[in-house]
């Protein structure tokens, strides 16, 4: 019997585990099924709360997608995570640090409730990402698309279009999931420029499909927006979950956003219910 938390952060779901004793492990098939939306609990990620194994970091912060392939990196999935850790009474701190496989993340609970991660320094470095190209650039063009390639902690694509609910974004974005440019596949970002303080946004997120926000994503469009000029270093991105705040200096960048708790309940794998 497992328990476990339904959040959401601005429309992009999770169910978080609490897993410090490392009692909890659940096969790529078991969490296949928990994603159903029609057959199981239904969700975007599984995040699992594990005990750190560096000083000085409170907590790892694991990743699953719905398809059952382990990430390293979540910005909306983070900021649930820190609410969780509060209100279960795993930390009594506001300022929390974490660990992922792409490094560790500090999470700021706001008096609002609101919360800041730290998400830290984007890679533009090809190997990296990672993306195969011969040499490295602010903008690429692959089958006939303009984009900015970065990572975030995981592999993104930033594609500007002038209206993002009239193009065929799911083509483009499964043409570029599944190009060999991208060896671990990629998160698609449309971005539509506003001003230079706003934008719109839709994001294609690998192993999950279209999300109602994508955290990483805001941050990944903002930040190439900002390197062809075209955007301030603090904007407002309207995703269709609700709106979050990137800001980036440059070198760091932060995501301010909410987080909510749904429902809580229980696992029984051996039976199949929950």
């Amino acid at each position: 019997m497992i328990n476990f938390t339904k959040m959401q952060g601005l429309g992009n779901d999770f169910i978080v585990i609490d897993n410090i004793e490392g009692n909890v492990c659940l096969s790529t098939e078991e969490i296949r099924q928990l994603s159903d939306r029609r057959f199981g609990i239904g969700f975007d990620q599984l995040l699992m709360v594990e005990s750190a194994s560096t000083k000085d970091v409170d907590f790892r912060y694991v990743i699953f997608n719905a398809d059952g392939s382990e990430v390293s990196q979540c910005g909306n999935g983070a900021r649930c995570f820190a609410l969780y850790l509060q209100k279960k009474e795993f930390t009594t701190k506001n300022t929390i640090t974490v660990e992922t496989n792409s490094g560790n993340l500090v999470l700021t609970i706001n008096r609002d409730k609101s919360v800041r991660v730290e998400m830290g320094k984007p890679s533009f470095i090809p190997s990296e990402i990672p993306f195969i190209t011969q040499a490295q650039t602010i903008e690429y063009s692959l089958e006939d698309q303009k984009m900015g390639v970065l990572s975030i902690g995981n592999p993104h694509a930033v594609v500007m279009l002038k209206d993002i609910d009239t193009e065929d974004i799911k083509a483009i974005a499964t043409r570029l999931q599944n190009s060999d440019y991208f060896p671990e596949s990629v998160n698609v970002g449309f971005m539509q420029i506003l001003s230079r303080n706003e934008i719109n946004l839709r994001v294609i997120e690998r192993g999950v499909g279209e999300t109602l926000a994508c955290g990483s994503g805001a941050c990944a469009a903002v930040i190439h927006g900002i390197q062809l000029g075209l955007l301030e270093d603090k904007v407002e991105v309207h995703l269709k979950g609700g709106k979050a705040f990137v800001e980036y200096n440059g070198d760091t960048v932060y995501l301010s956003g909410p987080g909510e708790f749904v429902y809580e309940g229980v696992l029984n794998l051996r039976s199949g219910t929950f």
